[in-house]
């Protein structure tokens, strides 16, 4: 029988089962993006030996809540804020791109940057923010967040795999095109969803890492209430959970999760140009 990915839970081995996940590409259009929509399953992720890279496309410089900041030090305070909350999940390196903050767009250089991030980390796994815009919540869509989406899923197909897209990255560079399997994408619209990830035991490494973003925090209390209510609701939606690496399921019950947006972008049945 056929399971249907939108009401299955996946445990951590199980996702790592399904995916044959053993390096993750992470792409934000700022720092924290990643460690909001996904932080908890990239920590689990990373414990069980998963090789996880994050990609910036921007240093976050129009970030924070204080009136009157200079945005080359708010620039690099979030930097330093993004590396320690990535060394709290166990995140091997995080490239930075030089894209500006709040101007983010999908162009043919933004795409030949992430294209050669791509091929540099040759991941099985994508994880990026959504490319559509979540009418439940305007502020999991900001501009930037769907134009990083849009220019990762251009990335993705057809341009990572096309020898003649950007053949300078093969000729001078050495970076040959590749295909890639997956696409986790987090901030999903709700009728997008169709992954989720049980991640319980986890959220207190999620909010450690949330909290080393604290120029953006202007409440540390009130956030962390509405990221583990948000886990709690996701987790309530799943309905089978796939533990089939693990065995049983014990203790899943009031759990928590992560969700995504799970496209496959070349799998055994991928039928090239359809």
């Amino acid at each position: 029988m056929t399971r249907d990915r939108r009401s299955t839970l996946h445990s951590p081995d199980a996702l790592i089962d399904v995916l044959g996940a053993r390096r993750v590409l992470a792409f934000g259009a700022h720092p924290d993006d990643v460690d909001f929509g996904a932080a908890a399953t990239v920590a689990a992720l990373a414990e069980r030996g998963v090789d996880v890279t994050l990609c910036l496309l921007t240093a976050g410089d129009a970030g924070g809540f204080e009136t009157g900041h200079d945005r080359v030090e708010m620039a690099r305070r979030r930097q330093a804020e993004q590396e320690e909350a990535a060394a709290v999940l166990g995140v091997r390196e995080v490239i930075l791109l030089d894209e500006k903050d709040g101007w983010v767009e999908p162009t043919a250089d933004l795409i030949r940057q992430i294209v050669r991030v791509m091929r540099q980390v040759r991941p099985d796994v994508v994880m990026s923010p959504h490319p559509e815009r979540a009418w439940d919540r305007m502020q999991k869509s900001h501009p930037d967040h769907l134009a990083c989406g849009e220019a990762v899923v251009r990335a993705c197909y057809p341009a990572v795999e096309n020898p003649f897209a950007f053949p300078e990255l093969a000729e001078q560079e050495g970076l040959e095109a590749f295909k890639i399997r997956h696409l986790m994408l987090m901030a999903a619209p709700e009728e997008r969803v169709n992954l989720r990830v049980e991640v319980s035991g986890y959220e207190d490494r999620k909010l450690e890492a949330l909290r080393q973003h604290f120029s953006q925090h202007p409440d540390p209390a009130r956030m962390e209430e509405f990221v583990l209510t948000r886990l709690r609701r996701i987790h309530a939606a799943a309905g089978i959970v796939d533990t089939s690496s693990e065995g049983p399921a014990e203790g899943l019950a009031g759990g928590l999760a992560e969700d995504f947006h799970w496209v496959v972008v070349n799998g055994p049945d991928t039928f090239a140009g359809f």
